[in-house]
């Protein structure tokens, strides 16, 4: 059982974020190597790789139920079920993964060709994504163990996995990308090649700790290790939520950049320097998410309720803490950031100019996220679902009518983030005080 002091929730948070950071660099490896290749590819690679991790994160909202449900078993000393959710897990990731793979194969392809503006964006997105997809069968077992060790408070083991797979996407992709070392030059399909393989590499060093971890006998995990209906009932009232949820906030940022892409080249390549500068601000964020669904699921699962106030505060406490440094250099260091990331001197002013505009909207994500993943915890995730959708569809809404009707300027369009950390936040809290959510049962 995880206690409250400071040291104990960084020693959960830090390696998430430190694992988060890292996961970044796989993101800003692909970028920075592909905008010195083409700003075609790059483009490319931006939109395509968003299509690929809202369907990752459709896994991974199952997974954050694996987590929950694993948690709470752990709090009610329950752990004859943790191998039974564990096993469960894995085969529902599997069938989901299936179907998300065929989509991205045979779906997706004929949609981007027939809405995009440019068609070489288009082709060279489905290039990506052709290769791209495996990665969703990498994927299934990773996030089924990282649930495990989440839980368990274990986290410094998937911070090792994101280690192997950064390390290893960087050399593939310098290798890939350019053709060195008698290897083709493969350009955006050796990015999408390298960035797979690289997952895959991850996984196996996750699947072979955990075969011989004493954590596995602790839990006797492979005892129970099964296919179980009333875990599969389990796990799709609480994951099925938070798996449409990552779905949809995902489909709404490629729909939003979608729209970017029909403005103009130009805007899409600087909203691409900022998604790419965007995920870093989102580090802390993720690393202190996970760590306050598994305390909320851990305190609630022993029946302490007088805690759960100490825990937002302390978790608020040190997100704000984190965050500061980044907006710092966002702030004050804009140019040195998008530089990194995209040295076309055409780009940097105006991804500059954006980035100083929304540096603060990740400090608003980062205090009511606290909120919004307490109802996570708690195993309400229906309710976050709705508060999901809601919050979409607002931020939709003007986006479509920052960018089709009132044809604002890229600056200000990105301004639409504010909307929408600013209603997630006012719902987030709003169930949390008026709502009775003491009696939820999971």
């Amino acid at each position: 059982m995880l206690d409250l002091k400071y040291k104990t929730i960084l020693s959960v948070a830090l390696p998430l974020m430190v694992s988060s950071f890292i996961q970044s660099i796989v993101l800003l490896t692909d970028t920075a190597f592909l905008s010195r290749y083409s700003t075609v590819a790059f483009d490319a690679a931006g939109n395509g790789g968003l299509i690929y991790v809202t369907m990752f994160m459709a896994l991974a909202g199952m997974g954050d139920g694996a987590q929950i449900l694993i948690a709470r078993r752990i709090g009610q000393k329950n752990l004859g079920a943790v191998g039974r959710i564990f096993g469960t897990s894995i085969l529902t990731h599997f069938a989901l993964a299936m179907i998300l793979f065929l989509l991205l194969q045979m779906v997706v392809p004929n949609i981007l060709l027939g809405y995009s503006k440019h068609q070489d964006l288009a082709i060279a997105q489905n290039q990506f994504i052709s290769i791209r997809s495996y990665a969703l069968f990498f994927a299934m077992i990773s996030l089924s163990i990282q649930a495990f060790f989440f839980a368990t408070g274990k986290t410094w083991v998937v911070l090792v996995s994101a280690i192997i797979t950064a390390f290893s996407n960087v050399i593939m992709d310098y290798v890939l990308i350019f053709g060195k070392y008698s290897f083709p030059e493969m350009g955006l399909e050796g990015a999408a090649l390298a960035s797979t393989l690289a997952d895959g590499m991850g996984m196996l060093f996750l699947l072979f700790f955990l075969i011989f971890s004493k954590l596995r006998k602790e839990y006797a995990l492979f005892a129970y290790f099964s296919f179980n209906l009333d875990s599969f009932k389990e796990l799709i009232k609480v994951g099925s939520p938070m798996m449409f949820q990552g779905l949809i906030a995902l489909s709404t940022w490629t729909i939003f950049f979608t729209w970017i892409e029909q403005m103009g080249k130009f805007e899409l390549t600087v909203s691409q320097n900022i998604r790419a500068i965007y995920f870093l601000a989102f580090i802390p964020i993720w690393g202190f998410s996970a760590t306050t669904k598994t305390y909320i699921s851990q305190y609630i699962g022993r029946g302490d309720f007088d805690s759960l106030k100490i825990i937002q505060r302390k978790i608020q406490f040190l997100t704000m803490l984190f965050l500061s440094v980044i907006i710092l250099g966002a702030t004050f260091f804009p140019e040195n950031l998008i530089s990194m990331i995209n040295p076309s001197k055409e780009y940097i002013g105006k991804s500059a100019d954006i980035l100083r505009l929304i540096s603060v909207s990740t400090l608003l994500f980062g205090f009511i996220s606290v909120y919004f993943q307490t109802i996570n915890g708690i195993g309400n995730t229906m309710v976050t679902f709705k508060i999901e959708i809601i919050c979409v569809v607002v931020y939709l809404s003007f986006s479509y009518l920052f960018i089709k009707i009132l044809k604002l300027d890229i600056y200000w369009v990105w301004a639409v983030e504010y909307i929408y950390f600013g209603l997630t936040g006012i719902l987030s809290i709003g169930y949390l005080r008026f709502f009775d959510w003491k009696k939820k049962i999971v």
